[in-house]
């Protein structure tokens, strides 16, 4: 396997405090990596500082993505936010647009369609963010980091805004696009069935600041199905193994 990802003891500090303090993650071509922990441990600010939101220290550590590095915002990097982001004067297919518009690419006409088709969106392209539902708008947000085609995709709790039934089907959804075309992507998720659900490895952080409680490789092989992952052998040990991490994280913070 290639190496896609290389963070070697990075440290962020925001607002005089340490958020990170001397953290390492590898993560390999096509692999599906989620990341959990108690709320204010780091998570999301590792996420934004991997895209370029927040700064790494200068002095201390690297973060590379396949070998160069990472610093500031950049198209090989996107980016799904927890609350859309969608901007409310564009159409969801101007939405979607919007980052191959800003790096004036060729518009990939094919691939905006595929992603509408996919993502049940071909009927309310013409529509705008007020006209729909927290599904539709983020099924938009994803749509439009995807068609970017990223080499690393950042999914920053992506789901937690929409309610349980379109949560699962979002699920499902975003693990079959995955899937047809493999992209490298971190999901930060305080769900453990979504992260067991979704991911090839899940790395549990505690603190602040954040450091890894522990990085285990999922017994459960793709094609996942939410049915195949619940009535799997591997599914109850696996989930007692990260809650017994999370609680060790949050005990050390």
């Amino acid at each position: 396997m290639t190496q896609t990802l290389c963070v070697e003891d990075v440290h962020v500090t925001f607002k005089n405090a340490t958020i990170i303090d001397g953290m390492s993650l590898t993560v390999d071509d096509d692999e599906f990596v989620s990341i959990v922990g108690t709320s204010g441990c780091g998570k999301t600010t590792f996420l934004r500082a991997l895209g370029g939101l927040l700064p790494l220290s200068s002095r201390i550590g690297r973060a590379e993505l396949h070998g160069e590095p990472l610093r500031t915002p950049e198209p090989r990097v996107a980016m799904v936010f927890q609350h859309f982001g969608l901007f409310p004067w564009k159409t969801v297919e101007e939405n979607i647009l919007y980052g191959v518009r800003v790096q004036h690419r060729q518009e990939p006409t094919e691939r905006v369609q595929r992603l509408l088709d996919v993502m049940h969106l071909d009927d309310a392209r013409r529509k705008y963010p007020r006209q729909l539902s927290g599904g539709m708008k983020q099924r938009t947000g994803i749509a439009r980091a995807l068609v970017l085609e990223p080499e690393l995709l950042l999914l920053d709790e992506p789901l937690s805004a929409v309610d349980a039934i379109t949560r699962e089907v979002m699920q499902q959804e975003v693990i079959h696009l995955i899937e047809s075309e493999p992209r490298t992507a971190l999901l930060v998720t305080h769900d453990l069935d979504e992260a067991i659900i979704m991911s090839d490895r899940i790395v549990v952080l505690g603190g602040p600041p954040a450091h890894v409680v522990l990085d285990v490789r999922s017994p459960i092989d793709r094609p996942r199905t939410l049915e195949s992952v619940r009535s799997h052998p591997d599914y109850l040990t696996l989930r007692k193994e990260l809650w017994s991490a999370l609680e060790a994280g949050r005990a050390a913070a």
